[in-house]
């Protein structure tokens, strides 16, 4: 005769969302206190009876037989566990299809992350193109320009070195006389 009810039974938390919770270790409430659980209360789970049952008979009798339960309690127990299988794999296909969509919803954001970023990639692709081909361009320019600024300041330093030297005095006398024919030179 059970004079209290566990814990676990009493709050009514166990029955509140789902009258089938999967237990750790396969432990189901049925298995261990098939009195709280039998087809002949009609009471609700915390009801205690006064009554001792025929498993409680049997197992206080001192018998050398074994304890056989009842047909109806195999099969209820069986039933019960079916329940609670179905609504396990039933829950199990739920957070299934959750994650599957979860996955369904990454794809399709990584796809356009993707994209975008495959599009980010051919524009900086294409204006390094455009850099690269100005740069080259433009040394090319750089290198004609400083040729031709070196060519121009060697003209002005020619320029400047003929006129140097048509300002000098001496250089005119040479010329004067190397327009008369030379002394003779005195041995």
């Amino acid at each position: 005769m059970l004079s209290t009810v566990p814990t676990f039974f009493s709050s009514g938390s166990l029955f509140d969302n789902d009258p089938f919770p999967a237990f750790e270790n396969g432990f189901t409430p049925w298995d261990h206190f098939p009195e709280l659980f039998s087809t002949s209360q009609t009471t609700g789970p915390d009801a205690v009876s006064d009554e001792p049952t025929q498993d409680q008979n049997n197992s206080n009798s001192g018998s050398d037989e074994p304890n056989q339960p009842d047909p109806s309690v195999i099969d209820e127990r069986k039933r019960r566990r079916m329940i609670s299988n179905r609504e396990s794999a039933r829950r199990s296909r739920m957070r299934k299809q959750k994650h599957l969509e979860n996955l369904r919803n990454q794809v399709n954001r990584l796809r356009v992350e993707n994209r975008e970023l495959t599009n980010r990639l051919r524009s900086v692709m294409y204006h390094c193109h455009r850099v690269t081909t100005d740069n080259d361009r433009l040394r090319s320019e750089h290198s004609v320009l400083r040729r031709k600024l070196l060519d121009m300041h060697q003209i002005l330093m020619l320029k400047q070195l003929q006129q140097f030297s048509s300002a000098w005095p001496c250089n005119n006398v040479v010329t004067v006389m190397s327009d008369q024919t030379p002394p003779p030179l005195i041995t």
